[in-house]
């Protein structure tokens, strides 16, 4: 449908629409920098899908049953911002457009979860989105199956564009939805046939639509400018048994001279095509203004859902007082009080027995114990189930005749497997873990820099963690992953050394709230090393004494993991010679990094040589522990947490790497 007749035709919805165009193409010009095309090619689709179809509330943005809209195309982030604030959500404001792309602005180039209400997840890796939305609505199946229809039924919809659909992501992602039948998954494919540098046969003449069909996929079209048409396939689309696609044939930078080519694609900031698109729009408002009529018609889109959400909070407070209480529970991330004792009754019994085990079948014995009164874990592997131990009896398989599983075979898709954790994550009311080998960590690492990111508190249970996993050889002999793991910032990893430590260490998991977990456990039995009981979470402190020295303190060894035990043996050697050697295992840098000086000075004395012990490579963070904190005279001056969206001059002064701050740390040295 060309413009001047969906103009004739369709005169409200064109104004609603145009009101996205505008903001997109104003805020990208304020900032000189963005894309403008998406959300100029996809806004009738938006609008039509707000206006008729998306379950939600914008007073109330939180609300468990609503349903979940995710931007997997996250480079076009003013269309969701645009949605945002015409829509009425409070935190939008219109400065926030206006300062897109800015230090301090919600309004980042990507969206990121956590700066506004509305943003579900963090895009902008593109396929990640519809990735993550897998995840959303296996959570969504998965409560609707324990609550019941009442309480959880909702649909996720997804933006995606033919780069989502190109990244090796989507092929996992789509495959494992159509193996589950997720009927209530809609992704809503922007066909518009352009990417930055060209058209998309320059590089894919994949039949999308054959491709979502062999999936198990229900695939439809429409014209992606025309709102009956579109109305129509997303109501075919909702009424599909199978997760749905539908191909939405649209015009990127719709009306500018840059539509339909690889410029529409970037910024549009020129003073004259932003003009003349606003003539073809027939829009003669100034920038960023927006008529009251229009303005008050996207608001009244925007509060549609306010008499469904009321009927859901009266059928929620139709529940038992204990009911109640355990989905508030579930959703705000606490976990149940019985976990500790929980805990210490593993703890007790393994100290009692001291088991040789490694530390995956020890991490298996934790869940059992956890998985019977933590009813929110849901968990998987990546085709590695009886590798992982990451299956207890109780859990049951998740499928499509038992949605009450709570056990996933993701099938050999690590990547999906991560991405979709996120989604379970972020949906609320699940705590997803799964395995694969820690080699495997490659395969993942996208999605697990995403999961610290974004701070949603998933576990990544990585087993066979060293050369220890022998025969299999140095393809599955991780030596740089912990490394890897402990350089992304905003992650826990935990390496534990034995059936103790291990139960210590996935009590600390499920209590974080703001972060993701990397457990590292061994294919290879080990010795205990904790004999004696305590109460307390040794593993909480990071790092601790195990073993003090006898007679003068000469050495300390520092260990983590299968290599704690080697320091034990190494101590005795040393005490045979009279050298006093004080064994310290650390499960956790991050955590003993986190510890008061004091404490680390008390494990970590000045005077004693040290060594550390672990098999891999020095780099995982090791130095710091070595080398000493009190009398080094070397510093950096770099990263230590992610970046941010504002120009790049700005993002310098603001992290601290400029010459004067460089100067200041040096001096300070001297």
């Amino acid at each position: 449908m060309d413009i001047a007749t969906l103009r004739a035709r369709h005169p409200d919805h064109w104004q609603k629409a145009c009101a996205i165009r505008v903001l997109a193409l104003d805020a990208v010009a304020a900032a000189n920098s963005g894309h403008s095309g998406m959300p100029m090619g996809m806004a009738d689709v938006a609008t039509v899908l707000f206006e008729k179809h998306l379950k939600f509330d914008a007073a109330a943005p939180d609300w468990a049953d609503r349903d979940r809209f995710i931007l997997s195309a996250g480079h076009g982030s003013m269309l969701l911002y645009a949605l945002l604030h015409l829509t009425g959500y409070a935190d939008m404001t219109l400065d926030q457009l206006k300062n897109f792309r800015q230090w301090g602005a919600i309004t980042a180039g990507h969206p990121e979860y956590g700066h506004a209400k509305g943003i579900e997840t963090t895009t902008g890796p593109l396929g990640q989105g519809l990735a993550n939305a897998v995840g959303f609505a296996i959570a969504e199946e998965s409560l609707r199956a324990r609550w019941g229809a009442k309480i959880q039924d909702h649909h996720t919809w997804v933006i995606a564009g033919d780069g989502c659909l190109m990244e090796g992501v989507s092929h996992e992602a789509i495959g494992l939805a159509g193996r589950q039948k997720l009927s209530k998954l809609i992704v809503l494919w922007d066909d518009n046939n352009i990417t930055i540098d060209g058209k998309v046969d320059l590089a894919c003449v994949t039949d999308q639509k054959a491709r979502f069909k062999a999936a198990g996929w229900d695939v439809f079209d429409c014209d992606g400018h025309d709102p009956e048409d579109i109305d129509r396939a997303l109501t075919a689309a909702k009424a599909s048994p199978g997760p749905a696609m539908v191909a939405c044939h649209t015009h990127i930078a719709l009306g500018s001279s840059a539509q339909d080519t690889a410029k529409g694609h970037g910024a549009l900031t020129d003073a004259q095509l932003i003009a003349d698109t606003r003539a073809v729009y027939g829009w003669d408002h100034a920038p960023f203004e927006i008529p009251a009529e229009i303005k008050q018609a996207w608001e009244a889109i925007g509060a549609r859902g306010g008499p469904a959400r009321e009927e859901w909070e009266a059928r929620l407070a139709e529940l038992s007082a204990a009911k109640q209480a355990e989905f508030a529970r579930i959703f705000s991330g606490e976990m149940p009080k019985r976990l500790p004792a929980a805990i210490r009754k593993v703890k007790k019994e393994a100290a009692e027995t001291k088991p040789k085990l490694a530390t995956r079948a020890a991490s298996e014995a934790v869940l059992k114990a956890i998985n019977p009164i933590v009813p929110e874990t849901f968990a998987g592997s990546a085709d590695l189930t009886g590798s992982n131990n990451t299956r207890t009896p109780d859990l049951g398989v998740f499928d499509t005749d038992n949605r009450k599983g709570r056990y996933v075979h993701y099938g050999i898709r690590e990547h999906g497997m991560a991405a979709a954790m996120n989604g379970m994550a972020l949906h609320g009311g699940i705590r997803p873990y799964s395995g694969t080998f820690m080699a495997f960590t490659d395969y993942a690492r996208p999605s697990m820099r995403l999961s610290a990111l974004m701070g949603v508190p998933v576990v990544y249970v990585m087993t066979h963690d060293s050369i220890g996993l022998g025969e299999d050889g140095p393809t599955h002999q991780p030596v740089e992953h912990l490394a890897i793991s402990r350089a992304t910032p905003n992650t826990l990893v935990i390496r534990p050394a034995d059936l103790v430590e291990t139960a210590e260490a996935w009590e600390i998991a499920l209590e974080q709230q703001r972060r993701p977990t990397v457990l590292s456990l061994t294919r290879q039995g080990v010795p205990a090393v904790r004999e004696s009981h305590s109460t307390k979470n040794l593993t909480a402190q990071g790092a601790y004494v195990l073993a003090e020295a006898e007679g003068k303190r000469r050495a300390i060894l520092i260990a983590t993991g299968s290599e704690v035990h080697v320091a034990l043996k190494a101590r005795e050697l040393l005490q045979a010679q009279g050298i006093g050697t004080r064994v310290v295992s650390m499960p956790s840098m991050e955590l003993f990094a986190a510890q008061p000086e004091a404490y680390r000075r008390r494990v970590l004395p000045a005077g004693p040589v040290r060594v550390g012990v672990e098999a891999a490579v020095r780099m995982g963070g090791w130095d710091r522990w070595l080398l000493g904190e009190r009398a080094r005279k070397s510093d950096f001056v770099g990263m230590d947490s992610f970046g941010a969206s504002a120009p790049a001059e700005v993002l310098f002064r603001e992290f601290g790497i400029t010459p004067e701050v460089v100067a200041e740390r040096a001096q300070a040295l001297l």
